[in-house]
């Protein structure tokens, strides 16, 4: 197996380190370990276009028709060279644990049709694999990382049900609450009540983090009309007892491959934990990567 090289690290989140089409591993400075990418989307296209995504000659639209097969091959061998192999080896030492099996990658991953077909895959997996057998039975989480565009489609529902039953969790994409900043940041024309409604919706089917990108745009931190829609949005799902396990709130780790990456800079660590600071003032659990 053609394995990752030793300068893996959470700065490289390159899908074709392993030399797979559908698996690949990272270090995931949010996961705190390591995370076993499945990229449903090899082509590079996505139904959106965050103007800060690392994705390179992004396009829109979906998938191509997911060789299940070759998926499950492949993930049989990339957790037997974590587990049993010498993958570790290559993996700085505070990060030398298998933290979890994530449906990100290069695109939407709800956007292919087999998505609740290679939830169950991965289920099937981790039992056949007998993860008891190292230490990591219970351990590991199954993770959809998602803008949550699709959560009204049944078979997304459906695929949604099957995470819940494997101990999984949603980290749901909701960077602005404002139309014209999902625009902006999303290159979307979603609309903002719409997308809470999915929000709840997928909650309520698996549980489920907000994750939100803050960046500098032309040297500039989002302005103060974003960040009150934002915390105003929270401020009503803590009223309306929304299940969420809290904000996974994240700033730029590598370069942009956008059209816009020229114009957006990291915001300080200080202007972030601020903001967290204001997001537990409202009684979520927050999670800050800077």
């Amino acid at each position: 197996m053609s394995t990752p090289t030793p300068t893996l690290s959470t700065a490289n989140h390159d899908r074709d380190s392993a030399g797979m089409t559908y698996v690949y591993p990272v270090i995931s400075r949010r996961a705190g370990g390591v995370s076993v990418g499945i990229n449903l989307n090899p082509n590079n296209a996505c139904n959106w276009r965050c103007i800060y995504c690392q994705v390179p000659n992004l396009s829109r639209g979906g998938p191509p028709a997911i060789d299940l097969a070759l998926l499950e091959e492949e993930l049989r061998r990339m957790l037997a060279d974590i587990v049993d192999g010498d993958f570790m080896a290559r993996v700085p030492e505070p990060m030398r644990r298998l933290n979890d099996i994530a449906l990100s990658g290069n695109g939407e991953p709800t956007s292919a049709p087999e998505f609740p077909a290679a939830v169950e895959l991965i289920g099937r997996v981790l039992v056949d694999f007998k993860l008891a057998d190292f230490g990591l039975s219970g351990k590991i989480k199954l993770v959809l990382i998602s803008n949550g565009s699709l959560a009204h489609k049944a078979y997304v529902q459906a695929g949604l049900r099957k995470m819940a039953a494997l101990n999984g969790e949603v980290w749901f994409k909701f960077d602005r609450a404002t139309r014209a900043g999902l625009h902006l940041a999303n290159d979307t024309e979603t609309d903002p009540e719409r997308h809470y409604q999915r929000l709840k919706s997928v909650a309520n089917l698996c549980p489920t983090w907000m994750q939100t990108c803050m960046f500098a745009l032309d040297g500039v931190a989002p302005e103060a009309a974003e960040i009150d829609a934002w915390l105003a949005l929270l401020t009503r799902a803590r009223a309306e007892n929304l299940p969420l396990r809290g904000v996974l709130l994240y700033g730029l780790a590598r370069p942009s491959l956008q059209a816009e990456a020229p114009r957006l800079s990291r915001l300080s660590e200080d202007w972030m934990r601020a903001l967290a600071a204001q997001v537990e003032a409202l009684g979520w659990t927050v999670k800050v990567s800077v």
